[in-house]
């Protein structure tokens, strides 16, 4: 994506706006998965559509800690280990429970009423509909996985991490990729030259 055609990045109150608007679609569970696959583990929209129960399961057939993603379902070799957010662990727990039990480790986790499985450009329709539905003009598929990025961004100093750590969670090959998803602050630019 070129630096002049970036995706939008999602505030906090927007994202309560996308996950209010989700309660009141047909698959309110299953489309909140998809949005918070993208916005607490930043996962692209090819990933959420490839991503099987084994990947998110322990050996124990119990949800992970983190998710182990493939690089068979990832973008070229950025598979990686993604720790999971409480609000998507909540979320994961609650559609582990609806789901036909038991489940085999390379079914996917996400399906239609029709398929066993969906496409990457499924989810990519599916979010820009959900976002246009929920009020937020010009948001796209990618802007959860954005938000996430400029979020860790913002909070990794706090955790004692630094952009490296961002740059193994957002699973890129070049630490010049993940500066490039990063939305700058002018708040914060402005406190920060005060505080030199």
């Amino acid at each position: 994506m070129g630096l002049g055609k970036q995706a939008k990045i999602l505030t906090p109150a927007q994202e309560k706006q996308v996950l209010f608007y989700l309660e009141t679609t047909r698959n309110p569970l299953r489309n909140k998965l998809i949005f918070l696959l993208t916005m607490k583990a930043g996962l692209r929209a090819k990933e959420v559509a490839n991503l099987t129960w084994g990947m998110i399961l322990d050996a124990s057939g119990n949800l992970a800690e983190c998710i182990s993603l493939e690089n068979k379902a990832s973008k070229g070799l950025s598979g990686g280990k993604i720790p999971l957010n409480e609000d998507l662990k909540m979320a994961l727990l609650e559609y582990f429970e609806i789901t036909q039990k038991p489940i085999d480790s390379n079914e996917r986790v996400i399906k239609t009423e029709r398929s066993k499985a969906t496409s990457a450009q499924v989810i990519v329709n599916l979010l820009c509909s959900i976002y246009k539905c929920a009020g937020l003009q010009g948001s796209s598929s990618h802007s959860g996985r954005r938000s996430f990025i400029t979020r860790l961004a913002k909070k990794i100093t706090n955790a004692g991490g630094s952009i490296r750590d961002v740059q193994l969670l957002a699973r890129h090959s070049s630490l010049q990729m993940t500066q490039r998803y990063i939305e700058h602050d002018a708040e914060a630019i402005k406190k920060v030259i005060q505080m030199i």
